[in-house]
């Protein structure tokens, strides 16, 4: 009984190793183009693999299986980085109204209320942004919307990163005025 289960072990560790090395490098890519930094990617597609190896049922499409896994991490990173931006722009002082706004707008749950709060939010940051100039406008969607570093930006645009740094401020300014009338029409609604 012993010899069976180390004979399986092993069998199932071949297994795993033979999926890795088939699949890594057309996954890996498949991420690298939904994502701006290889260093995600790269983690990302470790997440996959990893969940992978903890998924104790059995998968019977793995080349399916894995690429949904790849779309569900690339889309939980973009969450947490849309979190990230309501931060920024709903500062957390602001909060004295007791209502954490951004569960509003990160929330998984298809309810009609976050739904509808949730598509309010986003169309008017669409107008918001669209309000902007130009150059503010691009460097906050690179930099908070796309998750390009100032560096990098710096270099497409031959402008400095204090420049850049100053635009985004001033993105972050109109983009927080703009969404606290938002904020106030639905608390006095």
């Amino acid at each position: 009984m012993v010899t069976i289960t180390t004979e399986m072990a092993a069998n199932n560790q071949r297994n795993i190793t033979d999926i890795i090395n088939t699949y890594s490098k057309r996954l890996f890519n498949f991420i690298k183009q939904r994502v701006s930094r290889e260093a995600d990617a790269k983690d990302i597609l470790q997440d996959v693999f990893y969940q992978m190896i903890e998924t104790v049922r059995p998968i019977e499409q793995i080349s399916g299986w894995l690429f949904a896994v790849a779309r569900n991490k690339i889309t939980d990173k973009y969450r947490k980085k849309n979190n990230e931006l309501l931060s920024d722009v709903f500062e957390e002082d602001e909060n004295e109204d007791g209502i954490n706004w951004k569960e509003y707008f990160v929330d998984d749950t298809d309810n009609p209320e976050t739904t509808y709060l949730r598509s309010m939010f986003w169309e008017e940051l669409n107008h918001a942004l669209q309000e902007l100039p130009e150059a503010q406008r691009n460097v906050f969607v690179l930099n908070e919307i796309e998750g390009v570093p100032f560096k990098i930006i710096a270099e497409e645009t031959g402008e400095s990163v204090n420049t850049l740094l100053s635009r985004k401020r001033y993105a972050v300014l109109h983009l927080r005025q703009r969404l606290q009338v938002l904020r106030d029409e639905l608390l006095n609604y």
